[in-house]
């Protein structure tokens, strides 16, 4: 079964394209949904973070809010944490991994936000990058509840150039435009990934 890496740097529409692949019985592993399981209530992450950062535990379960605040203001933490929820994300994946094998499915795309940043991109036979010009992003970004410039600088201060990334990847999708034409182009690459298969 080939491994197809799904990224792409923030508000460039992963959620959306990775909702597209579902559509069409693709099967697709979420990596935050993942993270999120991992930080709920008896989530196998909550008694590690609270080592790190106890504070950042409310009611048995890690609050992403402070944990993102305490990232921010102490530059060192971010690895720890990552350090302790990398293994387990690795054991959620290598079980989604074995569940899409029984399926019979002939790929399986793992949309994952950090794919170039976190060295992942040797995991996966195929990488599909999704893009949008700046401005684009930069709208949506800042459309999001919350959100503001100087997070949304920071958090692109941690992300690898999308020029970068489009570079890497084996297919681009963009999204500047309306869905229709983001899911036309992923219906293309689910055709060519499909043909690899022979």
């Amino acid at each position: 079964m080939m491994r197809v890496g799904l990224t792409g740097s923030i508000a460039m529409g992963k959620s959306t394209a990775a909702e597209i692949f579902r559509r069409h019985g693709v099967p697709v592993y979420d990596a935050d949904a993942q993270v999120h399981q991992l930080y709920a209530v008896d989530g196998a992450a909550v008694p590690l973070i609270a080592e790190l950062l106890p504070r950042a535990v409310v009611e048995g379960a890690v609050d992403r809010a402070i944990l993102k605040q305490a990232i921010a203001e102490d530059g060192t933490l971010l690895s720890e944490i990552e350090a302790v929820v990398h293994p387990l994300l690795a054991q959620s994946r290598h079980a989604f991994v074995e569940a899409a094998r029984d399926t019979g499915a002939a790929f399986a795309v793992f949309d994952i936000p950090l794919l170039f940043e976190t060295g992942a991109e040797a995991d996966f036979d195929k990488i599909v990058v999704v893009s949008a010009p700046a401005p684009v992003q930069r709208a949506r970004a800042l459309a999001r509840p919350g959100m503001t410039e100087d997070q949304l600088t920071y958090i692109m201060s941690r992300q690898i150039p999308d020029a970068v990334k489009r570079r890497k990847a084996d297919f681009i999708i963009d999204t500047s435009g309306d869905l229709e034409d983001t899911a036309d182009q992923i219906r293309s690459v689910i055709e060519k990934l499909t043909s690899m298969q022979g």
